[in-house]
């Protein structure tokens, strides 16, 4: 009469949280939705959307689908979506996206390419086929 209903909560749904004052060194890999208000030094690669608050800082290599920026990022984004700069934001380093929206009063300081995702996606294939073939 009663069906068990099992649990379908996706991946894709899932939040993340690096609070205000909490500091973390190294790599994070996550399909969900990340929110940084601390200080993250090492590479974050995830399926969902990158939110860096006012008081969030990451130093090394993001990779995401879409990102919202209001505190300062340092070294290489590759954003396969939108990458939003608001007014609070401060980037330097190089970027890699489709699009891109910035707020009068963000800091730009980095290399950019519209287009560069699929060419860094190209590279990356060609330079592991050619590890591979060696």
């Amino acid at each position: 009469m009663f069906s068990k209903k099992e649990s379908t909560t996706s991946t894709q749904s899932q939040r993340n949280l690096i609070g205000h004052g909490t500091e973390f060194n190294g790599d994070i890999i996550s399909n969900g939705d990340f929110r940084i208000d601390g200080k993250i030094e090492g590479n974050i690669k995830t399926n969902g959307k990158l939110f860096i608050g006012k008081e969030g800082f990451i130093s090394g290599t993001i990779d995401c689908k879409n990102a919202d920026i209001e505190g300062h990022f340092s070294g290489k984004i590759i954003c396969k979506g939108t990458l939003n700069l608001k007014t609070t934001a401060v980037i330097e380093g190089e970027v890699y996206l489709e699009k891109l929206s910035v707020e009068p009063g963000a800091v730009f300081n980095a290399s950019c390419s519209m287009k560069g995702v699929k060419e860094l996606n190209k590279n990356n294939e060609k330079e592991s086929k050619e590890k591979s073939a060696s």
